[in-house]
């Protein structure tokens, strides 16, 4: 379990969950006022409850925009129910705000598992999200899927062994070694010093990708770059004037990071100000939505990041039968918004759920949903999910290409620039050195 993204020890399994105690008391109070209530009074549920956490406002609010746009297209996808061993089940979603707080999203997936019962809980969103909410299904037995949390962060950052891994709590994405790869690659496209500076916040991800084995350390010095370090810093963060003075002393020329928006656009910002100026900057979280790119503006022309899902992946929804493309033209044209990636993650999130309550016994038997996802072979809009095939027990891994920010007429356009670790995913240009014109 985590709390603000600090590990914190998880209680013993045992037989019974809180949960099944929980329902355990419920179940006494039901039979001990049996006589005074008629048989109908006790009914078996009809409806898959579905919960779902996300950091609807906060920091990290960026990654919630698709939610409402998500649930409408499952609400109408399911509108008659799901087909379940030949009877028809309704399907409700409940919706939590985590507030990105790892505490919050913790106590809204109590809640959602001891008030409102749901049968499954599925959660995105970084690990502040992904981790709490997850955590409070091993313990409480609920099955859950999760993914928009690098694989290690999510299994490792929660105590997981690869040996055994979890029994509830089930996980799609990609890895470490993917963006590690990935940035690398784009990297070379261009002649630079192979000075890297990094930002890595003191929280899950920032710890994963900064650790000296599993993260970004060993892997650059093993491809001769140099890595100039300062440290986590504590998010949120407004001045950065101790790592723009030691990127500038170190002729940085690379910076690389896993940043929430908010804390890049002040370093990024401040950066201008004092004169770095890097021929790459690829940061994950800061740059990948477009409401962030245009909050920052002509600085942001240049900027590089790693793209989970675009509107060129070759991939379709087995909910909706969108492609790719038609997916994001169809939530432009409902909310005037632009594509980001989260929007196809959270869309495969449902699909991958509905897909799971399709092949079990219906709603109220756990064990028969956690062993029909445990069981997941489904082709999704981000790409096939198969949690037998993974890293690590629980994990299916997605694929991963890099896009930098390009100006097409008045806006920019992410636009894929390198695919060495999917070359399924189509390549759209080449990397330009920032401040150069491509």
């Amino acid at each position: 379990m985590t709390i603000n993204d600090k590990p914190i020890a998880r209680p013993a399994r045992s037989g019974l969950s809180r949960r099944t105690l929980f329902k355990a008391g419920a179940g006494l109070a039901v039979a001990g006022a049996a006589s005074a209530f008629p048989a109908p009074f006790v009914r078996a549920a009809q409806t898959f409850k579905i919960g779902f956490v996300s950091p609807r406002t906060g920091p990290l609010a960026v990654f919630a925009e698709s939610d409402d746009f998500t649930m409408a297209q499952v609400r109408k996808a399911t509108a008659g129910g799901v087909q379940v061993g030949g009877r028809r089940v309704a399907v409700e979603i409940i919706y939590k705000d985590s507030q990105s707080n790892s505490n919050r999203a913790a106590e809204a997936a109590s809640e959602l598992i001891l008030d409102d019962e749901v049968d499954l809980i599925v959660a995105a969103s970084t690990p502040s999200t992904t981790n709490p909410v997850a955590d409070q299904c091993e313990i409480n037995g609920v099955p859950c899927i999760t993914n928009d949390t690098p694989w290690q962060p999510h299994f490792f950052g929660r105590g997981g062994d690869p040996k055994v891994g979890f029994e509830w709590t089930y996980h799609f994405f990609w890895g470490l070694e993917d963006i590690i790869g990935s940035f690398t690659s784009l990297w070379s496209q261009i002649e630079t010093n192979k000075t890297v500076g990094a930002l890595w916040p003191n929280d899950s991800d920032g710890n994963a990708w900064g650790d000296p084995k599993r993260g970004f350390p060993a892997v650059l010095a093993e491809k001769g770059y140099g890595l100039v370090d300062l440290g986590r810093f504590q998010s949120p963060a407004d001045d950065f004037t101790s790592f723009l003075i030691d990127f500038k002393a170190k002729d940085v020329e690379i910076v690389t990071g896993v940043v929430p928006p908010p804390d890049f656009a002040n370093f990024w910002s401040q950066a201008g100000q004092q004169g770095l100026k890097p021929k790459i900057v690829t940061v994950a979280k800061a740059s990948e939505f477009p409401a962030a790119i245009e909050a920052i503006g002509d600085r942001a022309e240049g900027l590089s990041v790693e793209v989970w899902w675009s509107p060129v992946h070759p991939f379709s929804s087995g909910m909706t039968g969108q492609s790719s493309a038609e997916l994001a033209a169809a939530y432009t044209a409902a909310t005037g918004r632009r594509w980001a990636m989260p929007l196809a993650f959270k869309h495969s999130l449902f699909e991958v759920a509905l897909d799971a309550l399709k092949r079990s016994e219906g709603p109220g038997n756990p064990d028969a949903l956690r062993e029909a996802i445990k069981t997941t072979n489904y082709a999704s809009i981000v790409g096939p999910v198969n949690f037998q095939t993974g890293p690590v027990p629980n994990v299916s891994k997605t694929p991963l290409v890099t896009g930098q920010w390009q100006r097409e007429g008045k806006s920019l356009e992410l636009r894929i620039v390198d695919n060495a670790l999917a070359s399924n995913i189509p390549v759209q240009s080449t990397l330009v050195p920032i401040g150069a014109k491509g």
